[in-house]
C-alpha cells in the first residue's frame, strides 16, 4: 500500500481545486469582454481538446502502463494500461448517454446574440455547466492522484487541466451570461461546475484510499486517459467547429498540443 503523507494530501488538494477554478477566468474573459467571439471561442476549444489529448496519450496513460509494469512486468503492464485506457472510453460514454452535451446548431448566423434564441440558449448553459460538472469529476480525480503519487508529475497535468478548463469556463458563461445577462450568475456558474473537480478527488480518495497500490493508480490514471480523449474528440473538437469561421479549429489544436508539450519539457527541467 502506498505511504501517502498528510502534506502530500493537501497539495494535491490544493492543486486540484486551483485547476477546477480556472473555469472562472474564462467566464471573466466573457464577462469583460466587449462583445463574445465566436471564433475566439472555437480557438479556445480546439486549443483546450490538443492539450487533453496530447497530456493523456503522452503523460497519463504512459503513466498508467509504467504503475502496472511495476507491478506486473512489461509485457502485462502494457495490456492492462491498453485495457483501462479503453475502460476510460468506455465508462465516459456511459456518462455522455446518461448526461449528454448539447451538440446541436442554431439556424443562425451568430446563435450567441440574437434575442429570439434566449430560451435555447438558456437551456444549453444549464445543459453545458450540468455536463461539465459531471465530467469534471473524472478530471478531478486526474490532478488529485498524479500530484498525490508525485506532486512533480502532477503540476503539468494540473495545468494541463486548467488551460482546458478557461474554455470550460467560456463555454459555460457565454450562455448563462447572454440568457439572463447577469453576470455575478455567469461568473458562480463556473466556479461551481470547477468546484466538481476536487470534491471528485475527495470522493475517490476516501473510496480508494484503503486500496492504494500501483494496480489501483494504473487503473485510475488509464481510466482517466480514456476519458480526457473522448471528452476532446466528442465534445471540444466538434463544438469547436461548430463555432469556427475558417482554420480556429486546427490552428487551436496544434497549438494546445505544442503549449502542453512545451510546458511538460519545461517541469522536466
Amino acid at each position: 500500500m502506498f505511504d501517502v503523507s498528510t502534506h502530500n494530501f493537501w497539495i494535491a488538494l490544493a492543486v486540484t481545486t486551483a485547476a477546477g477554478l480556472a473555469t472562472g477566468l474564462g467566464s471573466l474573459l466573457v464577462i469583460f469582454a466587449r462583445q463574445p467571439n465566436a471564433r475566439l471561442l472555437a480557438f479556445g476549444l480546439a486549443f483546450a481538446a490538443g492539450a487533453m489529448v496530447y497530456v493523456s496519450l503522452t503523460e497519463i496513460l504512459d503513466k498508467s502502463i509504467l504503475a502496472f509494469t511495476d507491478a506486473y512486468g512489461p509485457q502485462l503492464g502494457f495490456t492492462w494500461g491498453t485495457f483501462a485506457f479503453l475502460g476510460g472510453l468506455l465508462f465516459i460514454v456511459g456518462i455522455d448517454k446518461l448526461v449528454p452535451n448539447p451538440h446541436e446548431r442554431l439556424e443562425v448566423d451568430d446563435p450567441y446574440f440574437r434575442e429570439h434564441n434566449t430560451s435555447y440558449i438558456k437551456r444549453v448553459g444549464l445543459l453545458t455547466a450540468v455536463a461539465i460538472t459531471a465530467h469534471n469529476f473524472p478530471e478531478g480525480l486526474a490532478t488529485f492522484f498524479a500530484t498525490l503519487e508525485n506532486p512533480g508529475v502532477g503540476l503539468p497535468l494540473a495545468f494541463a487541466i486548467a488551460i482546458h478548463n478557461i474554455p470550460e469556463g467560456i463555454a459555460i458563461a457565454v450562455p448563462v451570461y447572454f440568457a439572463t445577462n447577469n453576470k455575478t450568475y455567469a461568473f458562480f456558474a463556473c466556479l461551481l461546475s470547477g468546484l466538481a473537480e476536487p470534491i471528485g478527488a475527495l470522493i475517490g480518495y476516501a473510496l480508494l484510499r484503503p486500496f492504494l497500490s500501483e494496480p489501483v493508480f494504473g487503473v485510475v490514471f488509464g481510466l482517466i486517459a480514456g476519458v480526457m480523449v473522448f471528452l476532446a474528440l466528442d465534445e471540444l473538437l466538434p463544438a469547436a467547429k461548430r463555432y469556427a469561421k475558417g482554420h480556429e479549429t486546427v490552428y487551436g489544436l496544434v497549438t494546445g498540443m505544442a503549449a502542453l508539450a512545451i510546458s511538460l519539457v519545461l517541469f522536466k527541467w
